[in-house]
């Protein structure tokens, strides 16, 4: 089969696509053939060593993949051409992928490969995210910065369907407009975006903040939230890592929580096809409805993750490893 391999760690550029032997499954995995996978900005850390995992060289990118059972454990619930998703960390950017049979997720017929090679990494994250971390309650008002990417477009799409209000921050009108086309009630801004929030929300604020980037709008984010709101930190894609003063959290009775989706969920067994079952009726309620902006055959998957490093991306890109 053909794989996209990190040979070193150059970025996206030094990506190679290269015949490798098919993966032989462990006891316990089950063997897909890769339909489609998801691009997301782990990739594009692994592509430069800046992940916290750091797999010995070389490897097979890609952490999120749907397709068709070939192989799988006789004591799972999946049979050869039963159509799933998975998580997978690496190995999904290739023609087939072994994946623990705890990671593996049956597909809605109803949804596309493509659909759903977007949900085990975003839309799981953010249901944890959303229920788990934020407490969201119906009616609340969730702000989402980087609303315009694939964390973005899944807060906005699952906020909505459990009846929250979201405004968008994004960098551009055309952004702006993508956002609302995506689900989004209200888009703002990056420059200025606290004194518009202000203006949308009567002066209150937000109930909680959505925030895959940091960096310097950490603390006009912090300035959005109404009483008791809280701020969830997803990651840093602005590059920075912002700090905190506290005393601003005890003035206004708010908080900063951190979601690890991945170390809380790959700890538990079972916990990931209990987040995927939670997830399943957001998908039957139609509003759940991944945005895919480019799709790339495996040998330009080096195009694909560069699309993350240039904040070109709106919602998801994915590989087809089939396509021409």
């Amino acid at each position: 089969m053909y794989a996209t391999r990190v040979t070193r760690t150059d970025g996206p550029t030094s990506l190679e696509v290269l015949e490798t032997p098919d993966p032989v499954p462990a006891p316990g995995d089950v063997l897909i053939e890769v339909k489609t996978a998801g691009v997301n900005f782990p990739d594009l850390l692994l592509t430069k060593g800046m992940y916290q995992y750091k797999p010995e060289l070389p490897f097979t990118l890609g952490g999120e993949l749907a397709g068709v059972v070939v192989q799988a454990p006789p004591d799972s619930e999946f049979t050869p051409g039963d159509r799933v998703a998975a998580s997978s960390v690496t190995g999904a950017f290739a023609g087939l992928a072994a994946v623990p049979a705890q990671y593996v997720f049956p597909l809605p017929d109803a949804m596309d490969f493509a659909a759903g090679a977007c949900l085990p990494m975003n839309y799981l994250t953010m249901t944890f995210a959303l229920l788990t971390r934020g407490q969201l309650d119906k009616g609340e008002t969730v702000l989402v910065q980087g609303a315009a990417g694939g964390i973005g477009t899944a807060t906005i799409q699952l906020a909505k369907a459990m009846d929250a209000r979201v405004i968008s921050v994004v960098s551009t009108a055309d952004k702006a407009e993508f956002v609302t086309g995506v689900g989004s009630h209200e888009a703002v801004l990056a420059e200025g975006f606290k004194d518009k929030v202000a203006e949308l929300t009567g002066g209150r604020g937000v109930d909680m903040v959505v925030d895959p980037v940091g960096g310097d709008r950490f603390t006009d984010s912090l300035r959005s939230l109404a009483p008791l709101g809280r701020l969830l930190v997803i990651g840093f894609t602005g590059g920075e890592i912002p700090t905190v003063k506290v005393n601003r959290l005890l003035l206004n009775n708010i908080d900063v929580r951190g979601v690890g989706w991945g170390a809380y969920a790959l700890s538990r067994d079972g916990y990931l096809r209990k987040e995927w079952d939670t997830l399943l009726p957001y998908l039957d309620s139609g509003v759940v409805d991944p945005p895919i902006s480019a799709r790339y055959p495996l040998s330009r998957a080096g195009e694909a993750v560069a699309q993350l490093d240039e904040r070109a991306a709106l919602g998801k890109v994915v590989i087809e490893p089939g396509a021409a």
